[in-house]
């Protein structure tokens, strides 16, 4: 009994020995966010107080625009609808705009945000009047009355990179002027468009 227990006695341990290193060998487990990192990012992702004042934009609008093709030439004039809803929970503002330019059915699609971690307006816009993505971001000033965005995309004319932006200013919740600049043929900024939007009843 003595011999069997002798020999039980060092197996044992030897066992509790190799199990502790097997344990001692296992990859540790990644560790989860702490507190502070859980609130930061559950501030990022919260909508604010510019995402409730971008709100004002959803609705049914009318619009009347004036397009410019060249410095001090007469406009085109034309009219359209915009409708605009809020998506994923308030984060950002979908605009569908229709009318009519050139002689050409239009379509545009905007998607409107304000970023919490670079503490900008952002959007993009796609139409079916071109290929590509317009990509802008900006600011808001005279608490939000004030909103201007800035971008580039590539002149089809010339074929290459040119800067864009625009300017919105609100009369009130119901009425906004939306103007658009670009360079003309020699790189000297112009205004390309300008539309005064007003809700529907």
């Amino acid at each position: 009994m003595k011999i069997r227990v002798r020999v039980l006695l060092p197996l044992f341990v030897l066992s509790m020995v190799l199990a502790g290193v097997a344990v001692a060998q296992e990859p540790a487990q990644p560790a989860g966010p702490s507190q502070a990192e859980m609130e930061a990012m559950m501030k990022a992702m919260s909508p604010g107080p510019e995402h409730q004042q971008m709100a004002r934009m959803v609705g049914d609008w009318g619009f009347t625009s004036k397009m410019w093709m060249a410095p001090g030439a007469q406009p085109s004039e034309s009219s359209g609808t915009v409708h605009a809803e809020s998506i994923l929970g308030g984060r950002y503002i979908q605009t569908t705009w229709k009318g009519n330019f050139m002689g050409m059915d239009f379509e545009g699609h905007g998607t409107e945000g304000y970023d919490n971690l670079a503490k900008k307006y952002v959007s993009s816009w796609v139409d079916n009047m071109s290929t590509g993505i317009l990509y802008t971001t900006g600011t808001c000033e005279q608490g939000g009355k004030v909103c201007r965005q800035a971008g580039s995309m590539i002149d089809p004319m010339t074929g290459k990179d040119s800067p864009w932006k625009s300017v919105a200013t609100w009369t009130d919740n119901n009425t906004f002027q939306l103007e658009m600049f670009g360079n003309d043929p020699t790189g000297k900024e112009m205004k390309m468009m300008e539309f005064t939007v007003k809700r529907k009843k």
